[in-house]
């Protein structure tokens, strides 16, 4: 009996030391974190610095999530052109301190908001440019980046390379699987036009040959002009636009003033961040399954 204890009490120790050592991540928005995670299954958790419902382009940090960035081993974030909010804080980190930016990582595949179909639709008078931050949207950069996740954290933390390795592989399947999920939901209505919330979309569209007509609020979700709404009501009422969607933690009171009158369906809301899903590996999966299926709800009605 006593061996037994002393057997387990050093166990525990040894356990309680492995996770000590363990790296400290803290990622920026939930697709990020759900890509961390999955590599890091069986090591460690991540932390998630965007709450649910919070807005990815605009939140203020917590004096505690400063802090936690301040100490992590390493901060995967998508970069400042969408969480410019995270910025400062890791200007504040030492020099050497790692970070890994996915948009600016080799072998990203990025897009420009101009090349997004339907963007220059009730555009006349605004700037919208540049390369647009939402690239998680296309899952062959997840696949990219979970490779990228596991090089770094073997890196900082090579007893645990093996592990990391296995993961990003097992990762990178489960996005296989989720991308034919999608795809098999979104095939039959490929050529139905719809109208989102805001410029978030081009990489999912892009990616699985979707019909956006348009937007009613550009890549920062600011609120639109009377200009761009008097467009995109045309749009609606002339372009065979299918279906509106609102977007979770927004306003649907646009989408229902531009559906008004028009018998253009409603559909459910769009989640392009994944704020409202549970964080954890399974979370980038759901996104593009989940969106797929609110699309094809209503597109396929």
């Amino acid at each position: 009996m006593r061996y037994t204890i002393s057997f387990l009490l050093a166990s525990a120790a040894l356990a309680s030391s492995a996770m000590a050592e363990a790296p400290r991540v803290v990622t920026d928005i939930p697709p990020v974190q759900s890509l961390v995670a999955a590599v890091m299954e069986g090591v460690a958790a991540p932390t998630l610095l965007l709450p649910k419902g919070a807005s990815e382009h605009a939140y203020q940090l917590r004096p505690s999530q400063a802090a936690e960035i301040a100490g992590a081993d390493l901060v995967v974030w998508i970069g400042p052109d969408l969480t410019p909010w995270l910025g400062g804080a890791l200007d504040s980190r030492p020099k050497d301190a790692a970070s890994l930016a996915l948009l600016d990582a080799e072998g990203t595949a990025l897009r420009d908001y101009g090349d997004a179909a339907g963007h220059d639709h009730a555009d006349e008078g605004h700037d919208h440019s540049g390369v647009d931050p939402h690239a998680w949207l296309d899952p062959e950069n997840g696949r990219h980046w979970v490779g990228l996740i596991a090089a770094e954290l073997s890196r900082i933390d090579p007893p645990n390379a093996a592990t990391y390795a296995a993961n990003a592989e097992k990762a990178a399947q489960a996005i296989d699987a989720a991308e034919a999920e999608a795809a098999a939901l979104l095939a039959p209505v490929r050529d139905r036009p719809f109208v989102a919330f805001h410029d978030a979309y081009g990489y999912y569209t892009a990616h699985f040959g979707l019909t956006l007509a348009g937007t009613v609020a550009l890549g920062d979700a600011s609120t639109p002009g009377a200009q761009r709404l008097a467009g995109l009501r045309d749009l609606v009422e002339h372009d065979g636009a299918v279906c509106l969607f609102p977007e979770v933690g927004h306003d649907p009171a646009l989408i229902a003033q531009l559906a008004e009158g028009t018998g253009v369906r409603i559909g459910g809301a769009l989640d392009p961040a994944g704020t409202a899903l549970d964080p954890g590996p399974l979370a980038y999966g759901a996104l593009l399954t989940g969106m797929a299926q609110v699309l094809a709800d209503c597109l396929g009605g």
